[in-house]
């Protein structure tokens, strides 16, 4: 262990030991959460503490998908769980789009709502034919949520319009959007910097201790005391409470150089879920392949694996832009947070340390909710 850094007394009084609430994690849920706490209290001092140069999860690294589920996705919830269940989960979802909506504004987000299609390839005969059988059923029991029953749509006839190869079926969801991730977190910082809240970066946190009344945080850069603490760190969240049911997942991420004339314009999801691929500034982004081997996507290394990076390659250019030899400008990869229950995580884990973890990859869709939750929790 390294020398205690040594801080100011300015250093100390304004920025290490003056805080009401430290929040860990500096996503769109631990940002959600200190703005709602602003709100509600607007004395509170509240600090930030966040790992990266940048949020280090998955907040500027997902695909940017403004999404609630595909057919596919909701049949394969309701075989995990209820019919309850997969409704509360989709309300969720949607509240949680609208709140970020809310918060931020279209524009400031590049939100587009360009709708949503699910692919179905030749080969996926029986898939096709279930989501197709249960159309109807499922249109009528979101409509409760989303207020009305025109939600998943035959869409055949524009599969060749898209310029697809090997895709049979095509499922359109026109409630479904897109947006500039990477804009929206600028938006979230601007937001809590002009409320007055403090967001210090490269500060990774290495235990939590409850001590003569409050909170010590032992990080990177020294201790931080404080009242209340909010984790918001995703699947990293089980590096500092290994017994919460969060298991990573790398989403890992290609995107091709400008295509002269794509004619792809929404957000597109096939083989449930675990391939998306949508526009860009006339670019294709698409991602996934964590099924390929799921035990070697459960890490917390960013990074590429050769398999995948094959996988996304070749359905880049067999099935989207068949023909095209699309070169591909940039990799990276994301690390999302499962679970066996498909709900986020909300509780106290010790006594004034709150948790808010595990979106199940639908961060963009449930994270302005959970933040709001967990700041509701930590206020009493």
């Amino acid at each position: 262990m390294g020398l205690e850094p040594s801080f100011s007394y300015w250093e100390r009084t304004a920025f290490i030991n003056n805080s009401d609430v430290i929040i860990i994690g500096s996503g769109i849920v631990g940002l959600s959460a200190a703005l709602n706490l602003k709100r509600k209290q607007p004395g509170l001092n509240i600090t930030v503490l966040e790992r990266g140069f940048l949020p280090s999860g998955a907040s500027t690294k997902n695909a940017g998908f403004a999404c609630f589920g595909t057919l596919s996705e909701q049949i394969s919830y309701l075989k995990r769980s209820s019919e309850e269940e997969v409704l509360r989960l989709v309300d969720y979802k949607w509240r949680g789009l609208q709140k970020l909506r809310e918060n931020l504004g279209d524009g400031s987000i590049e939100y587009h709502q360009y709708g949503g299609y699910e692919l179905f390839m030749d080969n996926e005969a029986e898939t096709a034919e279930e989501s197709l059988d249960q159309l109807t059923y499922f249109n009528t029991l979101l409509k409760q949520v989303i207020g009305n029953a025109d939600i998943y749509a035959v869409a055949d006839a524009k599969i060749a319009e898209f310029g697809f190869k090997n895709i049979s079926h095509m499922i359109y969801n026109p409630y479904e959007g897109q947006i500039h991730t990477g804009k929206m977190m600028r938006a979230l910082l601007n937001k809590v910097f002009n409320l007055g809240i403090l967001v210090l970066n490269d500060c990774s946190v290495n235990s939590i201790d409850n001590e003569d009344g409050h909170i010590r945080l032992n990080t990177s850069q020294g201790d931080f005391k404080t009242a209340k603490v909010i984790l918001a760190t995703n699947a990293f969240a089980a590096k500092l409470y290994p017994e919460l049911d969060v298991i990573p997942g790398r989403g890992q991420v290609l995107v091709t150089k400008p295509i002269p004339g794509l004619k792809i314009k929404g957000t597109y999801h096939f083989n449930e879920g675990y391939y998306y691929f949508r526009n860009i500034d006339n670019r294709v982004l698409f991602g996934g392949g964590r099924n390929i081997d799921f035990k070697k996507e459960e890490t917390l290394d960013f990074g590429h694996t050769e398999e995948v990076k094959a996988q996304l390659a070749q359905y880049l250019n067999e099935i989207i832009l068949p023909g095209q030899n699309a070169e591909i400008d940039y990799w990276w990869s994301g690390i999302m947070g499962f679970g066996e229950d498909i709900s986020p995580i909300i509780k106290e884990v010790q006594p004034n340390v709150f948790c808010a973890v595990r979106c199940n990859g639908m961060g963009v869709a449930m994270g302005s909710l959970v933040g709001e939750e967990v700041a509701k929790l930590a206020l009493g």
